[in-house]
């Protein structure tokens, strides 16, 4: 069984989450500050997080930049907040998805399984790509660049994974959504080049001159090829 926290200060949308998901088989286990969720997170260690952007002590945003120093549990940012701008920060600080209030319970119980079947994929046999420096080990879910780990999220495991299986195809981004989150709720494209930003700083040499992940304008992203 699942667990999920569900960190929200209004009463009414944690008393829905948790009854819908529990009805779901999911255990749920629920915060209603930011440093509450911050405190059980690491005493509970849930398998998903959902968290709401606006709560008190401790916002949501804050919990993202304490929480991924410590795990890469995913998370599901809840947000009221409609501008881009405020999803893709929530993205580049760690997050794996966002679901915008109000929502409905089919999508957000769609979007959590998607994001833990990628971050608990069962994997049959060891398998591991080694190109120029940059290793990636699908049994251990760990990354490093010339000896050097790279802390990913389950999401962005799974994107460096997809483009180097296969180096020199170019994915257009609408392809990428697809395989991240197994369908499109939103026309959300935006989130694969935000996800792209944070691969590229934490495994390239030098994020603004990327020796692995290009960049096919007007397309999408592609591994570079070994020559």
């Amino acid at each position: 069984m699942k667990t999920i926290l569900v960190a929200d200060d209004k009463a009414n949308i944690r008393n829905l989450v948790r009854e819908y998901l529990e009805a779901e088989g999911f255990r749920v286990i629920i915060a209603a500050t930011g440093r509450e969720a911050l405190f059980t997170a690491r005493q509970e260690k849930p398998d998903l997080i959902l968290l709401d952007i606006m709560m008190p002590e401790m916002g949501g945003y804050e919990f993202l930049k304490s929480y991924r120093k410590e795990r890469d549990t995913p998370v599901i940012l809840l947000t009221a907040k409609l501008e881009e701008t405020d999803k893709v920060l929530g993205l580049e600080l760690g997050a794996d998805d966002y679901v915008t209030k109000p929502f409905g319970m089919k999508e957000l119980v769609a979007r959590m399984n998607a994001v833990l079947r990628r971050s608990s994929r069962p994997i049959a046999e060891p398998d591991v790509l080694l190109i120029s420096g940059l290793r990636l080990s699908k049994d251990s879910r760990s990354v490093s660049v010339n000896g050097h780990i790279a802390n990913l999220t389950p999401s962005e495991f799974d994107l460096l994974y997809i483009l180097m299986s296969t180096p020199g195809r170019v994915f257009p981004r609408s392809e990428l959504l697809l395989k991240l989150q197994g369908t499109t709720f939103e026309n959300v494209e935006r989130t694969i080049d935000v996800h792209i930003r944070n691969l590229r700083t934490k495994i390239e040499p030098d994020p603004a001159k990327p020796v692995y992940i290009e960049t096919v304008f007007g397309v999408g992203y592609r591994f570079r090829a070994e020559t």
